[in-house]
Formats: C-alpha cells, structure tokens, sequence
C-alpha cells in the first residue's frame, strides 16, 4: 500500500490494516513463505509509521490489539508499541513467552526481550 493511501486512512482504518497484515504475516510464517513475510514486513512498517508520523503519536490506537486471541497480533503490536507503552508492551511479550507454546512467536518475544535488556535494541 503507498505512503499516499496511508495518509488518507483514519487511524481506524490503519488499526485494521495492522490486524489484517500481522494475521496474514504470521501465516506466512507458518507455510515459510519469507517472501510473503517480507512483503507484508514492509508493508506493516509503513502502516506503523504513518500511525507514528500522526500528531501526539496514533500508534496508541493499537493498544487494543495487544489483547487480541491471535499470538502473532500480540507480538507485533507489542514490538510497535514499546516506545509508547513500554509496561504493557513488555508484559505482553513476556505472557507470550510464558505460554511456551513452541511457536515462532514465543522464539521472537523472547529475542525482543533479550535484546531490550541487553541494549541491543532501542524502541522509536
């Protein structure tokens, strides 16, 4: 999706593109089409910074999301948001990793983690 059509989508919309994307991406997963993950990848990081680029920072309008029955949402939205809401993003990284239910997820939250505490990287 061009950067022109993020710009005219609500924060809404922008929120449901997010969903629609991190359930198709963590499928994509699933199949290992890395292709397809890296399109949507792309296409998700757009989505995240338009949210951002928006006055007092729109991401907050994924928040939400970090409550949603699909584990791939979680982690997506947790890693989005930890600028913003670091606590509750971390929180939700950490009950995924806790579930332990041998997904791509739990080995994903579990690096972020790892990379949060060790510094390695830096939410923006």
């Amino acid at each position: 999706m061009s950067s022109e059509r993020l710009r005219t989508m609500s924060a809404e919309q922008l929120v449901r593109e997010f969903h629609s994307i991190a359930v198709r991406q963590g499928r994509a997963l699933l199949g290992e089409d890395n292709q397809a993950y890296n399109t949507m990848y792309d296409q998700m990081e757009g989505v995240e910074a338009e949210l951002r680029s928006r006055e007092g920072d729109q991401r907050h309008a994924l928040l939400p999301l970090l409550n949603d029955p699909n584990t791939h949402v979680r982690l997506k939205t947790a890693i989005s948001c930890l600028k913003i809401a670091p606590a509750a993003a971390r929180q939700t990284l950490q009950a995924i990793v806790d579930a332990d239910d041998f997904s791509e997820a739990v080995v994903y939250a579990r690096g972020m983690l790892s990379a949060l505490d060790e510094g390695r990287y830096v939410p923006q």
